[in-house]
């Protein structure tokens, strides 16, 4: 009969690494995203509240629009780098006294303070000052950059809007010297048609100037003779003819001569 076996010894259990816990949650939350509560929505939507103050009025009202607009460009290039390479020192970090830094984020009203809510802040090594960011505000730097990208959308149709309105301006100006050009054309060519009538106008009185004088003198006209005066009634003769004198005429003057 054999003797039983001895009891094997039970398993050492497997070691799991904190990273490949952290991993297979990040795996299954994505895979099964949580719905969010109510309170999670409205706790969501008060921190982008909260950032969109901060850009407005918070950075825009106090610096020129140039200056706000290229200081917003700066943070949402920091933004969108860490977010793209989150373990990169690189990107955690920025000097304030960097030439850069120093005029788009130090120098510029509230633009500081929008880099700390993302989750940048101060500290010194070997005597230099920094900002760093920590990863448990990754939530913020989300957020916060999805606000950058809203105002710069923003900034972009508004700058698109201008420069079609600035078009339309100027088309408008160019219609308006064109109707200009037009009317001046019109008047000009109007005046050149009254000038050329008017010299044909001239020809034609000439030209008949012209036919009708030497016609004149081929008119017949009445003899003098028949020509009425006004208020006579009878017609101016001329005298008449003279005639040989008669020896009857000649007795008849002597008779009365004598009478």
């Amino acid at each position: 009969m054999s003797s039983p076996s001895p009891p094997s010894s039970p398993r050492p259990a497997a070691t799991i690494s904190p990273e490949a816990l952290a991993a297979a949650a990040e795996r299954r939350n994505l895979e099964h995203p949580r719905q969010q509560t109510a309170a999670q929505l409205a706790q969501e939507h008060e921190r982008k509240q909260k950032f969109r103050r901060m850009v407005n009025p918070g950075i825009t009202r106090p610096n020129p629009k140039d200056q706000a607009l290229s200081s917003l460009k700066t943070l949402l290039k920091i933004a969108e780098n860490l977010l793209n390479e989150p373990d990169n020192p690189k990107f955690q970090q920025f000097k304030p006294t960097n030439t850069v830094i120093k005029r788009e984020l130090v120098d510029r009203k509230g633009v500081l303070e929008y880099a700390i809510e993302l989750g940048f802040f101060p500290d010194v090594e070997n005597f230099q000052p920094y900002y760093r960011w920590h990863k448990r505000h990754l939530e913020d730097l989300k957020v916060g950059t999805e606000i950058l990208k809203e105002f710069m959308e923003i900034y972009k149709r508004e700058e698109e809007h201008a420069n079609v309105s600035k078009l339309t301006k100027q088309e408008e100006q160019r219609a308006a010297a064109e109707k200009v050009r037009l009317a001046y054309m019109d008047d000009r060519k109007t005046k050149m048609e009254r000038d050329e009538m008017e010299r044909q106008a001239r020809e034609a009185r000439g030209s008949s100037s012209r036919t009708d004088g030497p016609g004149r003198s081929r008119i017949a006209r009445p003899p003098t003779s028949e020509i009425q005066m006004p208020g006579q009634g009878e017609a101016l003769t001329s005298p008449p003819p003279y005639e040989p004198r008669t020896d009857e005429s000649r007795t008849d003057e002597a008779r009365t001569d004598s009478d």
